[in-house]
């Protein structure tokens, strides 16, 4: 892996694009010090794959370099593409790989870096080999960092049917009492999400515990439910 060639190429097409005060905009929204190149999800996407295409991932070694090779850089546009090579390379997406993760979502530290790695990287390896990984996640909902805690709750969205239920409300009813909001808000959406698929599960969970939960929680959880009573 040409890991200077790549990260080369993904700085002249994104400074190609650059627009500082769309920059500015998107470093506000994000409340965020780290500097940007003011360039949108789409284009984003078209980089990517030429990225992938001139760059691709053939080892596990390629798989790694390229990752923090571009997360390594300052601006946040290159830590979303190293978020890119790190999901979308599937086939290295596994438990071998959960330290690396660990460090992605301590050092990304804020919605938009984490929860694509909680769930596209650390939920498809949870997926994958459910009884190498449960240990891990399971380990994360006790952990300082917040957004390990984080990514301990939302680990599970997407997975439909094949959610591990138990572990689900487990680790919603241990982050409960927290007042973080992004907390709060990860254990409705993950609620939510699991909704879809086992709404009279979702609907008894939040029913059977509504007074520990924050209203946020409760609603955001209760969104998909027909019939669902006012919180409190």
């Amino acid at each position: 892996m040409d890991v200077e060639g790549l990260v080369s190429f993904v700085d002249s097409e994104l400074s190609g694009l650059a627009d500082a005060e769309r920059a500015s905009q998107m470093a506000a929204y994000m409340k965020t010090d780290m500097p940007f190149y003011g360039v949108g999800s789409a284009a984003l996407k078209v980089v990517l794959r030429e990225a992938k295409q001139l760059f691709p991932v053939e080892t596990p070694d390629d798989y790694e370099v390229a990752v923090l090779g571009l997360w390594n850089q300052p601006q946040r546009e290159m830590k979303y593409l190293a978020l890119g090579y790190a999901t979308e390379h599937t086939k290295f997406v596994a438990v071998e790989w959960i330290d690396l993760y660990e460090r992605l979502i301590v050092e990304g530290g804020w919605w938009d870096l984490v929860d694509k790695l909680a769930i596209h990287a650390v939920g498809r390896a949870l997926l994958k080999q459910r009884p190498e990984v449960t240990p891990i996640v399971r380990s994360w909902i006790d952990c300082e960092d917040m957004w390990l805690r984080r990514s301990a709750i939302i680990c599970q969205v997407r997975h439909k049917l094949e959610t591990d239920e138990a572990l689900l409300f487990d680790h919603c009813l241990a982050r409960l009492p927290e007042k973080e909001f992004f907390i709060r808000k990860a254990i409705g959406w993950a609620l939510r999400d699991y909704s879809w698929f086992n709404a009279e599960s979702v609907r008894r969970f939040l029913l059977d515990h509504r007074h520990e939960m924050s209203g946020l929680t409760y609603r955001e959880g209760a969104k998909r439910i027909p019939d669902m009573p006012a919180y409190r």
